[in-house]
């Protein structure tokens, strides 16, 4: 039996052959083409591991051999239509459990959103060591020349003020083969994540390309803790595969006992096509554009002052405070955050988790800032890291060893603070007394929320494994913060990780906002900020900009343009600057207002490919139906002018900043940009057939 469905420019062909077996066994931006009842050499869709199987197959270290192939046969489908697409539901059933997995669709969207439901039917318990999200097959076949050439990988490096570092690699750099004949089973190319920060070193996401056959996969695990996907030739290595999941017991300690009629859920996985990278992030962006929380309080994409980067540096107090909030008004800003070290007595970093404002800083209390704010016709923000204690809060005595991550009998510690666990009513009561205080008493319509640690593989509290005890605490988080957007449906509450460290759409599907980096340094910012649109939706993609007063006016201009695209979050040193230096910011937030109802509808393209750190000339082009927004960075290019590809270009002028002497014309295929020095940017416009 085949399954056709098509939505916006993806064609999706689902499978079942003689024996049972359901596959997607085509996802392209063009239809299936083949003949017969179903797909030959389909990959199965598929993938369980249960605890005391033998597997079909010898596959190393390799999630592909389980009960997922051969015994988990077709039972029935269903679709559900929705309000905008449809949800497909397939039902797999083998002796112990049945398999639920579901496709979810959206109207006009090359994309689509994955889960699996596992449920114990038997009458003993089931342990489970592994439920992919995701399985899909068909890239290419083994044995084809091509290969090596034409199937690429592009992996997301991320790390902390390193983030968003894509890097392309062919099947031999990978350690992956397509030589006919050649044994690769055991082989595979595989990332996974281990602990709370979900993407301190790779974003769990990337782009599989077939150039040859103008098809490119761009997927995304959706998930705030431990996950893991891998990439290598299906036994018996006839085709490449791809398997998407959050947690397993081989990387990631993660196991779970399912008692009879008990069901788990897996995570969540997006997936889009495309032709080609580009083609397939616009999908992606679009796809995204569908699982995001709405806000009503930040849908204008208001401009965010900070006082924390080049500013204050964590160190508020109100005769600091108040002519920053004076200027950031000044400026155009529309709300106001009081970042990290309000709380604080001295160091703060071990006694962070009582979150009560530190009466030096504030003799006339802390209310004092916020009403400042208001009068300045901003709405005030703070800082607040709620998911940790530090080891010298002098409120741990209320709490019991359950309310925090434990393993082998012991409280787990990073970096000077303990883990809470959001499983604890204790921790989830407290908590949402904090957010009431600072809403209800001190009047805040900004939280910045910032997580600093890593909280490891998981805890033993209440738990079949360690793994099992983190994923309840993800998914009890999540659980928390929405019903605290619910409560307060004006508040806008940043998500921000030292920076991108949980830059995933676990996080991405709840937050408005998430503050991409703690990058320090403008020049290192500007690859991340010219990346940042393959990881995130421009319209949540906090960047900052945070001129000092030695910048020159170039550097000033390119602090602005950096965040021009996406979200503002003005920082810096603007008390100590000159009138040239502050009419330049103005210039900048006066030109993001004047343009920022089109980032919420533009789709990113990268004209020059992917940006990198130390390339020359770096351009992202932001794509609305007739004008296209695009950023020109010439870092250390030693020639002045570039050619930008950008088909269908009609005229071009200059955005910000309205003095600059750099100069953009219409040739042949796209834009000639003349930048005269080095380390300098231009924000254009451009009108397109």
């Amino acid at each position: 039996m085949l399954f056709h469905v098509h939505e916006g420019n993806m064609y999706a062909t689902f499978s079942v052959d003689e024996a049972g077996t359901l596959s997607l066994c085509h996802l392209a931006p063009y239809p299936y083409t083949g003949e017969g009842e179903s797909c030959p050499n389909a990959y199965p869709a598929a993938a369980v591991h249960i605890a005391g199987r033998n597997s079909a197959m010898h596959h190393g270290g390799k999630q592909a051999g389980n009960c997922g192939r051969g015994t988990l046969r077709y039972e029935s489908h269903r679709v559900e239509e929705q309000a905008d697409g449809s949800e497909w539901i397939f039902t797999l059933r083998e002796a112990q459990i049945t398999a639920d997995l579901h496709y979810r669709f959206y109207t006009g969207v090359g994309g689509l959103r994955t889960w699996v439901e596992v449920k114990n039917v038997s009458e003993e318990n089931v342990g489970l060591e592994y439920v992919a999200s995701l399985a899909l097959g068909g890239f290419g076949v083994v044995g084809e020349d091509r290969l090596e050439k034409d199937l690429l990988l592009h992996l997301p490096y991320n790390s902390w003020a390193q983030e968003v570092e894509w890097r392309t690699r062919s099947l031999s750099d990978l350690g992956l083969h397509a030589t006919a004949g050649y044994n690769n089973t055991l082989d595979r190319h595989t990332i996974s994540n281990n602990g709370t920060w979900s993407t301190k070193e790779f974003l769990p996401a990337g782009v599989i390309e077939d150039r040859g056959l103008r098809r490119a996969i761009f997927f995304q695990i959706e998930h705030n803790g431990s996950w893991q996907w891998e990439f290598s030739a299906a036994p018996p290595a006839t085709q490449f595969y791809v398997q998407l999941s959050g947690p397993t017991e081989r990387e990631n300690h993660w196991y779970k006992e399912l008692a009879p009629g008990e069901s788990f859920v897996s995570v969540t996985a997006g997936v889009a096509v495309g032709t080609y990278f580009d083609s397939a992030l616009g999908e992606m962006t679009k796809y995204r554009r569908h699982i995001v929380r709405r806000n009503r309080a930040d849908c204008g994409l208001p401009v965010i002052f900070n006082d924390y980067m080049n500013c204050l540096w964590a160190d508020p107090t109100t005769e600091k405070e108040l002519p920053v909030i004076d200027l950031a008004a000044e400026m155009g800003a529309e709300y106001y955050c009081m970042d990290a070290g309000w709380y604080a007595d001295g160091t703060w970093w071990e006694t962070v988790g009582e979150w009560m404002p530190c009466s030096w800083r504030f003799p006339n209390g802390i209310r004092e800032v916020f009403d400042r704010v208001r009068e300045r016709g901003m709405v005030p923000g703070l800082w607040l890291e709620i998911e940790v204690m530090g080891v010298n809060c002098p409120i741990l005595s209320q709490f019991e060893d359950s309310d925090f991550f434990m393993r082998h009998g012991k409280r787990v510690i990073d970096n000077g603070r303990y883990q809470l666990d959001f499983r604890s009513q204790r921790v989830r009561d407290f908590a949402t007394s904090v957010i009431d205080r600072v809403v209800n008493e001190y009047g805040i319509g900004y939280i910045k929320m910032d997580y600093n640690i890593d909280g490891g593989i998981g805890t033993e509290v209440d738990s079949d494994s360690f793994g099992d005890g983190l994923l309840g605490h993800n998914r009890a988080y999540r659980s928390w913060m929405q019903s605290i957007m619910d409560k307060y449906p004006d508040l806008v509450i940043e998500s921000c990780s030292s920076g991108g460290m949980r830059m995933e759409y676990g996080m991405l599907s709840l937050h408005p906002i998430m503050s991409v980096t703690d990058q320090s340094n403008v020049m290192q910012m500007v690859p991340i900020a010219a990346a940042c649109a393959t990881a995130l939706l421009p319209e949540q993609a906090a960047i900052w900009s945070y001129p000092m007063a030695k910048d020159s006016t170039d550097t000033v201009a390119l602090n602005m343009i950096n965040a021009l695209p996406a979200r503002m979050h003005l920082s810096g040193e603007i008390m100590k600057m000159s009138d040239e230096q502050i009419a330049l910011i103005k210039e900048g937030v006066r030109c993001y207002k004047e343009w920022r109802h089109e980032i919420k509808t533009a789709l990113p393209t990268y004209p020059l490919g992917l940006p990198q750190p130390g390339d020359g000339w770096l351009a992202t082009a932001y794509q609305n139906e007739k004008t296209a927004r695009l950023v020109a960075w010439r870092m250390e290019g030693e020639s002045d002018t570039c050619h930008i590809p950008l088909p269908g270009a009609k005229s071009v002028r200059v955005l910000y900043p309205a003095a600059s002497d750099a100069t953009a014309t219409v040739v042949e295929g796209g834009l000639s940009v003349t930048l005269p020095r080095k380390q300098t940017a231009v924000y254009l416009l451009v009108e397109q057939a």
